[in-house]
């Protein structure tokens, strides 16, 4: 009988959700496929992960969706990569405050899946190509990503987690 109590109780303790992993507003994520580490902006205010790309060209291959592209980066050799498209995105734009009754843009955006280390995790995100070039951080990781890595955002923090070790 003692047994089946202790069980029981064992069972009525409350289950401990893992702490998130606190990251700075800023880090480093290596692109193995690409191999590339990009500074990245963690923003929980969008929702999917964007890459900084150019000459952005969409082509079928095998009867499946591929896009070709550079990245959009300072420090891009201009490398040219490829890799299947795992689906077309809609991004709706901002409409501009003062213009009133207009419709946001929507802009339609090619997706891959692209694996990402921050830190010492490795996960596979989908990532939407787009020129980011006017933009300091040529890697935006949105909320999606971040909840794949079981991540928090303090914003007063920066790279706080180092260079990846993936």
């Amino acid at each position: 009988m003692k047994p089946l109590l202790a069980l029981l109780s064992l069972l009525a303790l409350p289950v401990m959700a893992a702490e998130p992993t606190l990251y700075g507003r800023y880090e480093y994520i290596t692109l193995p496929e690409l191999g590339q580490t990009l500074k990245a902006k963690m923003d929980t205010g969008a929702w999917t992960a964007s890459l900084s790309a150019k000459d952005i060209e969409m082509f079928t291959r095998d009867g499946e969706e591929w896009v070709r592209f550079r990245l959009a980066t300072k420090d891009a050799d201009g490398k040219v990569y490829e890799h299947q498209v795992s689906r077309i995105s809609k991004i709706k734009g901002r409409a501009d405050e003062d213009e009133e009754g207009d419709a946001p843009e929507i802009s339609k955006r090619p997706v891959v899946d692209l694996e990402m280390c921050l830190g010492g995790e490795k996960r596979t995100m989908e990532v939407n190509l787009v020129d980011r070039s006017n933009f300091n951080y040529p890697l935006l990781v949105g909320s999606k990503a971040l909840r794949q890595f079981k991540a928090a955002v303090n914003p007063a923090k920066r790279f706080t987690a180092g260079k990846p070790e993936c």
